[in-house]
């Protein structure tokens, strides 16, 4: 049975993921492992590849759903699977890169083998959401899930009826259910983590976001807004855009204090970042420009 070679770049948001594949264009092609460049109308806040990026290098898994569709971690992995196995059909090598740690460990190790969905305690929880609301379901699961209640985003509709659903299909929180802790077989794994140092990389968050609002990023909220999509969706959910649902509601912030809120919430995301990269095993931790590095491991694939 042949192994796909699968090289997998990651890293905190701004550390330069996108310039670093451009090394990759004539051997490769890339499938997104971000959880917000799979949205439609959401380019400037998730800053994807623009077009002088992907006319050189084809990307997939960008711009595939709407902000108020669900895109969980399952579906990255079925998708990414199918994506790994016709790229390298063409003769091309399958690139992952992203900075959504959950999708690439379930994709490297696999997914948790949880129980199946069951359409009526999921037609039932959804009823209940209906007429207690979100926050009466996350108290509920707090009691029965602690751990999962702590990693779940207080808005995330989606995973909190699904860590509750796994509990009243199995009678055991979600968070019994284990990665696999072997990497998945069928693949061949180059592992390449991106890192600055601490101070250079919040420079460069701090100058993306000034760029962000440069290019248009509070009219990108407001447009979104003005096609139906509320706040608490999964997209607008999201650093980059629920800074703007903030000044909504409290009415007394300027873009100014908008703009200083993303940049610290993105400074305190790129941090825990690393916290998880750094918890993976068998990763070759690089400086961005330090490609001859990768070039020389990419001959074992």
């Amino acid at each position: 049975m042949h192994t796909v070679p699968v090289v997998v770049v990651f890293g905190p948001t701004a550390v330069g993921k996108t310039e670093f594949l451009l090394h990759f264009e004539h051997i490769g092609e890339i499938i997104n492992s971000d959880s917000l460049q799979v949205y439609r109308h959401m380019s400037i806040g998730t800053a994807k590849p623009d077009c002088s990026v992907t006319s050189r290098i084809p990307h997939h898994l960008i711009d595939c759903i709407d902000p108020d569709q669900e895109f969980s971690a399952g579906d990255f992995v079925k998708q990414a699977d199918q994506l790994c196995q016709e790229i390298y059909n063409r003769g091309k090598l399958p690139i992952i890169s992203g900075g959504t740690g959950f999708f690439l460990k379930n994709f490297i190790y696999g997914l948790p083998v949880a129980p199946a969905s069951s359409a009526q305690i999921r037609t039932q929880l959804q009823k209940r959401l209906e007429e207690e609301g979100l926050e009466a379901l996350r108290e509920e699961l707090h009691q029965k899930d602690p751990e999962s209640w702590l990693r779940i985003k207080p808005l995330d509709s989606y995973r909190i009826l699904r860590a509750l659903e796994v509990f009243y299909t199995s009678g055991s929180p979600l968070s019994d259910y284990k990665l696999p802790d072997k990497m998945r077989s069928g693949y061949r794994f180059l592992l390449i983590g991106l890192n600055r140092d601490r101070a250079e990389l919040y420079d460069r968050i701090n100058e993306r976001v000034e760029a962000m609002f440069k290019a248009g990023l509070p009219e990108e909220y407001k447009k979104l807004r003005a096609m139906g999509y509320s706040p608490d969706c999964p997209g607008l959910s999201a650093i980059g855009y629920k800074e703007f649902s903030i000044m909504e509601e409290l009415g007394s912030m300027t873009l100014n204090d908008v703009k200083e809120l993303i940049k610290q919430n993105s400074r305190n995301y790129a941090k825990r970042q690393i916290t998880f990269f750094k918890a993976l095993p068998d990763v070759h931790w690089i400086h961005p420009d330090q490609w001859q590095e990768v070039e020389k491991k990419c001959t074992f694939l």
